[in-house]
């Protein structure tokens, strides 16, 4: 019984150090950024970028002529960091 406590301890020392030195990683949550949006939600992610509801990210883009959108099967994606880019450049256009 007291092999199983002590392996239990090791093993969990060791994920727990693993853990930590992820933490402060620069690249730890690049992978998010890599995030392929459905059309669909496109609205939702440029109000959650800008702080707005969707209905006025939607007044906002507009119709969105001009995203970067990959096609897979007839349907468009938007790269999150691609989303994002855009939709600040679009509220510079709007400022200026």
């Amino acid at each position: 019984m007291d092999v199983f406590l002590g392996i239990g301890i090791a093993m969990a020392g060791y994920f727990i150090g693993e853990g930590l030195k992820q933490m402060n990683h620069p690249k730890a949550y690049e992978k998010s950024d890599t995030l392929l949006i459905k059309e669909r939600d496109i609205y939702f992610y440029i109000g959650h970028f800008l702080g707005i509801t969707a209905a006025e990210a939607k007044q906002l883009a507009g119709d969105m002529k001009d995203i970067p959108y990959i096609e897979i099967n007839g349907k468009r994606y938007v790269q999150k960091q691609m989303l994002k880019e855009w939709t600040f450049t679009l509220v510079e256009k709007q400022q200026g």
